[in-house]
């Protein structure tokens, strides 16, 4: 991208957050940060010259030292008015005022979902103080409007809202980006982590945009300066795969050794896993979902477990190696155990049954599943459990049978569940999930257990671990 971009005084670069998280360059940096690495992350956006950028929830996921790593490292300046931290130490501004070379001075401040505070490991926000980003996005605007032109959010929230009917998607202050358009002043809202794309959009008189996640393309937006006030307009520009001399080069070393990681055989298979089709494998069954539902298992020392899988298609070929674990398992996700009940685990095997939805006698995916983002990782997988789903029956009430495995009965309880740290704070439509006790918290991400299980057991025998059976 820096190889497309022509900067200039009267050009503004910014990013909405989440670059900590997702690739396995930033997954082997943060492994091997001792043997003197540049941090990939901020070299990039170094080189893009980028201007200001907010934090998204996944930044947070490594906790206070490699936060801080990262924004000092950082030439370009953060912009999070919801977030303080409590020692003063690290360089967040709550807004700033940008005079571009034609004189027009720019507003800009950036603000971070607060659910931060429901889905982060505690011990990550102890010397961070995570606030309400609306209330924060309203003081920052109402402290710099009197002096600027036009006025920018660099929001890391989605629409809550469908944006062409105005009908409400979801009320859980996850995504306030519809409230923000509507009720402050902004000129341009810069929006995220919803990962669906708005080219550009008329939005109660503020022009909003988001770009598609993964850094796939990138927004070129545009204003134009007429009878005291901006017109915007904006493209969608695939990132390009020319590059500059830096930071490639002093880049290079960290991207050699990261792909020699990743080619490093971890075990064998006793057979590959092909990609599994979404809805197949919902009503059939995963090779894959069993085989991490088993590490899972066997690293808390649970009864039960749940695990997702991510939005595409994707399988494990044989011999394993580590790219093959991190494209089967997409997510930096920790691991949890909570005390729960039979009402518990219906309730959440109900969501589940919910993915389906019957036409004409044939499952298809529920369009809450797929509208207004693709969620197939909110459909959750079970071991340790037989059930039994009858998506003929209402929404809500398609559980007709539920026991252990052997098809004992549960018993009385509570049970000990191992999930992902994502799903224990109850996002997704699992919020009963939030309120269960927590028994145990895992430090390892799931790649990493995935790859040590491979290492010890293989070859891998895949593991019955569940029995299900879908009726329709």
């Amino acid at each position: 991208m820096a190889y497309q971009v022509e900067k200039d005084g009267d050009t503004l670069i910014i990013d909405g957050g989440d670059s900590l998280q997702g690739t396995p360059i930033v997954q082997y940096y943060l492994a091997h940060r001792e043997e003197g690495y540049k941090h990939p992350v901020a070299a990039a956006f170094n080189a893009l010259k980028l201007d200001y950028f907010t934090l998204g929830n996944h930044d947070f996921n490594f906790g206070y030292e490699i936060l801080s790593e990262f924004l000092n490292e950082m030439d370009g300046v953060c912009l999070c008015a919801n977030v303080t931290d409590i020692d003063g130490k690290l360089p967040i501004c709550p807004w700033k005022i940008h005079t571009l070379a034609n004189g027009l001075r720019i507003g800009i401040t950036g603000v971070v979902t607060d659910y931060v505070n429901v889905w982060e490991d505690p011990q990550n926000l102890d010397r961070l103080c995570i606030t309400d980003a609306f209330s924060a996005a309203q003081k920052a605007i109402s402290d710099f409007a009197p002096f600027c032109d036009v006025s920018i959010c660099i929001c890391h929230s989605g629409f809550e809202e469908d944006i062409e009917t105005g009908r409400l998607l979801s009320d859980s202050g996850e995504n306030i980006a519809c409230r923000i358009a509507r009720e402050l002043d902004f000129d341009v809202l810069l929006t995220g982590h919803q990962h669906m794309v708005v080219e550009g959009v008329e939005l109660h008189g503020t022009y909003a945009a988001q770009p598609p996640a993964n850094a796939g393309h990138f927004l070129s937006i545009r204003g134009i300066w007429e009878n005291g006030r901006c017109r915007f307009r904006s493209d969608l520009i695939p990132v390009g795969e020319k590059h500059r001399e830096e930071p490639y080069c002093s880049l290079l070393p960290l991207e050699t050794a990261v792909q020699e990681w990743l080619d490093q055989p971890i075990g064998i298979l006793t057979q590959s896993i092909p990609p599994e089709d979404k809805l197949e494998a919902a009503l059939k069954g995963s090779q894959l979902a069993e085989l991490f539902n088993q590490v899972q298992l066997i690293e808390s020392g649970a009864e039960f477990s749940c695990t997702s899988l991510g939005n595409n298609p994707t399988g494990l070929s044989s011999p394993v190696t580590m790219r093959g674990v991190t494209a089967a398992y997409l997510f930096a996700n920790t691991l949890v155990v909570l005390e729960v009940t039979e009402e518990i685990l219906r309730q959440a095997l109900e969501r589940c049954a919910s993915y389906f939805l019957l036409v004409d006698g044939v499952p298809q995916i529920s369009e809450t599943f797929l509208f207004p983002k693709v969620e197939h990782y909110n459909y959750d997988f079970y071991a340790g459990l037989s059930y039994t789903f009858d998506l003929r029956r209402p929404v809500g009430s398609r559980v007709i049978h539920l026991s252990r495995l052997d098809g004992s009965p549960l018993g009385k309880g509570p049970f000990r569940l191992c999930t992902s740290n994502y799903r224990a704070t109850g996002t997704g439509g699992y919020e009963f999930f939030r309120k269960c006790p927590v028994l145990w918290r895992g430090n390892v991400e799931m790649p990493d257990l995935t790859a040590r299980y491979i290492k010890a057991n293989s070859p891998i025998r895949f593991p019955h671990n569940v029995n299900m059976d879908i009726i329709w």
